[in-house]
């Protein structure tokens, strides 16, 4: 063998056991340093996911819009034909008038029915306004 020495392995020098030789609060330093990396990198990737989701939904958003317009456009053009085919029989006035009264039951069914179905839904963040007035009556025992 010639005299010559091994380099040391990569990673820096090592200790005989094989192990770093950083201190503790080096590796930890390391550790935090890496985490908050890691964090930050996550914010950014939900971030970018949000705004994708966000421009989807607003152009779904926005053709769900153009569809009710055209509906409603739709619905226009059927009552004036039901008014134009009824008044030819029965006179336009009275062709108009069953046209609009029916339109007048139709929503109130629409409202009565909406009516009900909001009733149902509980008051905003009712479990989390409970489990934090649950935590505060908690916190007041405990100190007692």
């Amino acid at each position: 063998m010639s005299g010559a020495t091994a380099a040391p392995p990569p990673g820096g020098p090592r200790h005989e056991g094989g192990g770093d030789e950083r201190s503790l609060g080096e590796i930890v330093g390391s550790i935090t340093g890496e985490f908050s990396t890691l964090v930050r990198q996550e914010i950014a990737l939900a971030r970018a996911e949000a705004t994708r989701d966000a421009k989807t939904a607003g152009k779904g958003a926005g053709m769900l819009a153009g569809a009710g317009v055209a509906g409603h456009l739709f619905l226009i053009a059927l009552s004036a034909l039901i008014v134009i085919a009824l008044g030819s029989q029965i006179g336009y006035g009275w062709a108009a008038l069953i046209v609009t009264v029916l339109w007048a039951v139709i929503a109130l069914v629409l409202a009565s029915r909406g009516r009900a179905e909001l009733k149902k839904v509980p008051p905003p963040l009712e479990e989390t306004q409970r489990s934090v007035k649950e935590d505060v009556q908690w916190l007041k025992n405990r100190n007692s």
